[in-house]
């Protein structure tokens, strides 16, 4: 399976990116395919008004790597990681407008709209988040806003790793250890189970059923 992680940090080493990495350093060890981009590298503007800004072929006018990374990476993804720090109770900004700007994509004038609709849906998600907050409340507007993100997707929000720091690097001295958290979550990316339970649901007794314990011993 192929793994796509998108760090928005502007800080090429910061704590968000170390979880992000972490993440995919357990699929690796899976035997996945992974990948990590830096969002500030590719998406240098925010989305603008398709009416007045497409180009008459149909496509983007604006001149980014925004594109590319759509089109080649993240439609071919099995798996998303989402990393970002807590900016004012929120997403960074460089994470918004990375999903805002897939609008101008799935808009029915853009000549492969269809492809696009199909292609970014079903996928596994995860999130790495750091804060410098312990509050509980504070990472309930992303939490809220990546839950809604997946249903309107269809993804399956696989779990959300928090870890709690400022400095450079300083995610590694949470006692709750969530680097170990992000390597454990990538690693069960693909067979984590992911349920949203209904009244009407048909469900068995177990979370865990027998076959999950078969498979870890092999």
């Amino acid at each position: 399976m192929k793994v796509l992680a998108l760090s928005s940090s502007p800080r090429r080493d910061g704590n968000s990116r170390l979880l992000a990495q972490a993440m995919l350093d357990g699929a690796a060890g899976h035997g996945h395919e992974t990948e990590l981009v830096d969002l500030a590298d590719v998406v240098t503007a925010p989305l603008r008004d398709c009416r007045t800004c497409r180009l008459a072929d149909g496509s983007c006018s604006i001149d980014d790597g925004f594109a590319d990374l759509l089109l080649t990476r993240v439609l071919a993804a099995d798996a998303l990681v989402l990393a970002t720090p807590l900016y004012w109770y929120g997403m960074s900004g460089q994470l918004k407008i990375f999903l805002d700007r897939i609008f101008c994509y799935a808009k029915a004038d853009y000549p492969g709209h269809a492809d696009v609709k199909r292609g970014v849906m079903h996928k596994r998600l995860a999130v790495a988040l750091t804060a410098e907050e312990t509050y509980p409340g504070a990472a309930l507007g992303v939490n809220a806003h990546v839950q809604e993100l997946a249903r309107y997707l269809r993804h399956e929000l696989v779990g959300i790793v928090r870890g709690v720091a400022n400095s450079r690097g300083e995610v590694a001295r949470d006692p709750a250890d969530p680097l170990r958290q992000a390597r454990e979550l990538g690693a069960r990316l693909f067979d984590q189970p992911v349920t949203d339970y209904r009244m009407d649901t048909v469900r068995g007794g177990l979370v865990w059923p027998a076959e999950l314990d078969e498979a870890r011993t092999g």
